[in-house]
């Protein structure tokens, strides 16, 4: 699994400084509930709208498990009513497909080159017993830009926010 691959899709055009929403699911979708999530996305980006004024917009489902918008707000900015209209469509997606992409306290790392689903109360526990180790790649979902996007949502355990939730006797 080449896990830096996301990079090829992401757009050239978009500012480094663009908006970026993840919503990670709780499971893989099928195939075709990927199809029926691309037209959703790709029908919410050509209408999306701030303030009347069109949004440049990028959305795409990554690893067949991760949702990502961006808005590079270079031309317009996003604001409350445009954000809500996102979060609108990600709920639609999570009814239809009957998956969690809210739940923030999920970890997602790569093991043995798969994405496994990890709970944050077994951080620690799946530490200690060598499930995963420091350098473990995890998709660090709290990144906001596009430029963080690139260089932060992969990265060793040990490089994100979750080291300082490390027991110290691992």
């Amino acid at each position: 699994m080449d896990i830096q691959a996301y990079k090829n899709n992401c757009p050239a055009d978009f500012s480094d400084q663009s908006k970026v929403w993840i919503y990670q699911s709780n499971r893989l979708f099928s195939i075709s509930e990927a199809f029926e999530i691309d037209h959703i996305l790709q029908d919410f980006i050509a209408t999306w709208k701030s303030h009347g004024a069109p949004v440049k917009g990028f959305a795409n489902l990554f690893f067949g498990q991760f949702i990502v918008l961006m808005a590079d707000e270079s031309a317009t900015t996003v604001g409350g009513c445009s954000t809500d209209s996102s979060v609108h469509v990600i709920k639609k997606i999570e009814q239809l497909c009957k998956v969690d992409l809210f739940n923030r306290q999920n970890l997602a790392l790569v093991i043995k080159d798969k994405i496994e689903l990890l709970p944050l109360t077994q951080f620690n526990y799946a530490l200690e017993n060598q499930f995963i180790q420091l350098d473990t790649p995890y998709f660090n979902n709290t990144v906001a830009t596009k430029g963080s996007w690139m260089k932060e949502w992969i990265i060793p355990v040990q490089e994100s926010w979750l080291a300082s939730r490390i027991k110290k006797t691992v």
